[in-house]
């Protein structure tokens, strides 16, 4: 059984239906390929932030900042390895996307926060499994987007005389069908954090890390490309997101108070790592610790300041929940935590010296998060430690792409009719990672795939594979 197709996407997150709807809004057709039962896949499970600079909502609160001091922190977070083109393509594009966003109904938190790699707020909170839903029912209100469930991709067909990828092999619930498609295939099947063999080969240090991710993130749309001689990009630089609680397995999300002033010290009570860094490089600090486990730990007015809409820095619902330690002195605290209390007096006695000093020579920790924020002391009980190990939310790492999403074979050159966007893709974040950058990614590159579909593939009026039909005896 063959079905024909204009557009194809495959993977129904951020980038998936981002990519769907750039493609509807502009008439065109689009069969969006989901494998599992449902959509929304990591996505709908992130802590649901956009980095994005230069909003009408940073501006309501105040808020300075540009393109090229989002830029700057880019770089700097990503350790000077991420791809200057998918930067450049990613600050140029975010704003005109959140507008988009904001255009189609998206709720953003009226709340800017302040999050892993960001010298001013531009973390912009929404719920994430909301958008998706939202953007899959814009999707469906066009007419033009069929969305295939328990469909799972398996193979690209590769034409080697027009050099182009022309038509996927599909498994559903009904038999091995084909889909050919006239356009585009966009690729946004994810990244492969349930995959612990394909993590172990890539990032070993993070094998007995905590993985975190949706069901059908395994990697099969990277192998797919991989087949075809698709290049990859920044395997090595996967990493791990401090904050987890080593044994609570019914949140998913970190709790990031060292971004609020907390200090981080392993099992031992010492400190052994620069608080403020991205969450990804405390999470390679944490995996060289006894247990892989520290604790963060703070004060009554650092407590306050959290704040409940954004996930990270909830630690109300933390202690609500028992898993955040609360305490009225910090010797019940250290007692808690299983550390001797003049070592954990020591070291916040130290650490306090250093906030009144000006200067942490120790670690060199000069904000609370990357350059922004005025160190606090830590003295005011009651007393909080919050046990934190790193989890593997995604693998920030993948296919090699150019600026306009097309998928690069090892030779640098463009696999035709192959376009990619969301996690499965790599080269933009580099050594480390930006609060907000992986969901920002996904809309961003996803809309900027189907505007290079569209660029690329014109509409043919009368060709049959302009609308989804079904012909029986074609197969990959």
């Amino acid at each position: 059984m063959t079905m024909h197709t204009d557009m194809l996407v495959i993977g129904g997150g951020m980038a998936g239906f981002c990519a769907a709807l750039e493609l509807a809004e502009a008439g065109r057709e689009v069969l969006l390929l989901e494998k599992m039962g449902y959509t929304g896949g990591s996505s709908a499970m992130s802590g649901g932030c956009l980095a994005l600079a230069g909003t009408g909502l940073q501006e309501k609160n105040g808020i300075e900042d540009s393109n090229e001091l989002l830029t700057k922190d880019l770089r700097e977070v990503g350790q000077q390895e991420g791809d200057e083109n998918l930067i450049k393509a990613y600050v140029d594009n975010q704003l005109e996307t959140y507008n988009w966003l904001c255009a189609h109904g998206v709720e953003f938190s009226p709340i800017v926060a302040t999050l892993s790699g960001q010298s001013v707020p531009r973390a912009h909170a929404l719920d994430p499994a909301d958008t998706i839903r939202l953007l899959e029912a814009r999707c469906k209100a066009t007419g033009k987007v069929t969305v295939m469930l328990s469909a799972r991709a398996e193979r690209f067909a590769y034409n080697e005389l027009t050099a182009l990828v022309e038509a996927v092999r599909v498994q559903t619930p009904s038999g091995t069908q084909t889909v050919a498609v006239s356009g585009k295939v966009i690729l946004a099947s994810g990244g492969f954090c349930q995959d612990k063999e394909m993590v172990r080969r890539f990032a070993p240090h993070y094998a007995e890390a905590v993985f975190v991710g949706g069901a059908g993130n395994v990697g099969d749309g990277l192998r797919m490309a991989w087949k075809l001689g698709a290049d990859l990009r920044d395997m090595a630089h996967i990493k791990g997101t401090y904050g987890k609680h080593p044994v609570d397995m019914t949140n998913d999300h970190s709790c990031l108070a060292a971004y609020k002033g907390a200090v981080i010290v392993n099992q031992e009570g010492k400190r052994y790592v620069d608080e403020s860094l991205s969450y990804k490089l405390l999470g390679d600090a944490v995996m060289k610790q006894s247990d892989h486990t520290s604790y963060q730990v703070f004060d009554q007015p650092i407590f306050d300041s959290g704040d409940d809409r954004v996930k990270i820095l909830d630690f109300n619902r933390r202690l609500e929940e028992g898993t955040l330690l609360k305490a009225d002195t910090l010797q019940e605290l250290a007692q808690m935590i299983d550390i001797p209390y003049e070592v954990l007096k020591s070291t916040l006695d130290t650490y306090n010296g250093y906030v009144d000093a000006g200067h942490d020579p120790d670690f060199d920790r000069k904000a609370l998060v990357h350059h922004h924020g005025e160190l606090v002391r830590v003295e005011t009980g009651p007393f909080y430690a919050y046990p934190s190990t790193a989890v593997v939310f995604g693998t920030y790492c993948g296919l090699r792409i150019d600026a306009q999403m097309h998928v690069l074979d090892v030779f640098g050159d463009r696999i035709g009719g192959l376009l990619a966007a969301g996690e499965v893709v790599g080269g933009f974040h580099g050594g480390a990672y930006m609060t907000g950058t992986s969901l920002g990614k996904a809309a961003i590159f996803g809309r900027i795939a189907a505007k290079t579909a569209l660029a690329e593939s014109p509409p043919q009026p009368g060709k049959q594979a302009a609308r989804l039909v079904e012909t029986a005896g074609a197969s990959v």
